[in-house]
């Protein structure tokens, strides 16, 4: 990597690793549980489905999230483990319904039952026993990604590094349509797919910079979107 581009990656990781950034942004639920010194499997519920709902315009995640919650009365866990889900057909974010939230819910009183936290899960397991999806071990997984660099990274800025028996450095770049378009403008993969092979390849490519916390380098990213709107 040209000595240009990783000073300019490390600036913008540095400027934008900062909270004012994330007011307005799906980890700003997970972060409102913990100053509320909420459980830890409220923090973990709040962080499965703001990760989920994120996609799209932040301000549409934030209003949906916000609406979610207040249906929740802001409980999640207690929401989780009474049994009974609001599950119909009507859109609660996007083409997220209701019905589909109510599973995610059922997933998560199952494990709640049996386990304290979600850190013990892989991805996989993440995608299958709580989000209900099929396996697929190719696919980015970016909203898993997300809600892990949220709950390990712990330099005490903007992610909240819970997980303490988790290392930042295993963490995967979360891969999304914006961070995929930001990762070729700047070289950092060729790759035109938007799966893990693609997220490991861009993970790797910010391990070079930041060998032990490869996921600082997804605030540079947001950087570059930021400053090349």
């Amino acid at each position: 990597m040209e000595a240009a581009l990783k000073k300019q990656l490390m600036d913008w990781a540095a400027e934008y690793n900062d909270p004012v950034h994330f007011a307005e942004d799906p980890i700003a639920f997970p972060t409102e549980f913990v100053r509320r010194g909420a459980s830890l499997q409220d923090i973990e519920t709040a962080a499965v489905f703001a990760a989920h709902f994120a996609w799209g315009r932040r301000a549409m995640i934030v209003r949906d999230l916000e609406r979610f919650f207040d249906f929740l009365e802001w409980r999640p866990a207690d929401y989780v483990m009474s049994g009974s889900y609001r599950c119909d057909e009507t859109s609660c974010h996007r083409t997220i319904k209701w019905s589909e939230t109510a599973l995610i819910c059922q997933n998560l009183r199952e494990f709640y039952s049996r386990e304290k936290s979600l850190e013990s899960l892989s991805n996989g397991q993440i995608r299958t026993q709580i989000y209900g999806r099929k396996e697929d071990p190719g696919a980015a997984d970016k909203k898993i990604n997300l809600m892990r660099r949220w709950m390990v990274r712990r330099d005490g800025k903007v992610d909240l590094g819970l997980w303490k028996n988790s290392s930042p450095a295993s963490l995967i770049i979360p891969l999304d349509t914006h961070v995929h378009a930001q990762a070729l403008a700047l070289g950092l993969t060729a790759r035109s797919s938007k799966n893990l092979a693609t997220a490991l390849e861009i993970t790797e490519s910010f391990r070079e910079i930041f060998p032990n916390d490869p996921c600082l380098g997804d605030f540079a990213l947001f950087g570059y979107g930021v400053t090349n709107q």
